[in-house]
């Protein structure tokens, strides 16, 4: 019994349910953040890219292909994600220091 008594105070020090917990809602929130990417911001750029398929795009430089366009479009949405990630911290920690 000492052993479980370890693991839960364990589970409590380290706050590991809410950390499980921000793991899910974060990885549910990727999708919601591709969306808003593909189908709200990337309208407004694809035309602006002469080769339609903006996420396809490379550039080939002999045997090596690289992808900038899938790049690009990872990294638009790390930037958007992580703007909405320092919005709500910023409302959290406000609220919480009033």
């Amino acid at each position: 019994m000492k052993l479980l008594q370890e693991f839960q105070d364990f589970l409590q020090e380290y706050k590991i349910v809410s950390l499980a917990l921000a793991f899910i809602i974060g990885t549910a929130s990727t999708s919601l953040v591709q969306s808003l990417v593909n189908n709200i911001i990337m309208p407004f750029i694809s035309p602006l890219i002469p080769s339609g398929e903006w996420n396809q795009a490379t550039l080939n430089l002999g045997p090596i292909v690289l992808k900038w366009g899938a790049f690009l479009s990872e990294l638009i949405s790390f930037v958007i994600l992580a703007f909405v990630v320092f919005v709500v911290a910023k409302k959290i920690l406000k609220a919480d220091k009033e």
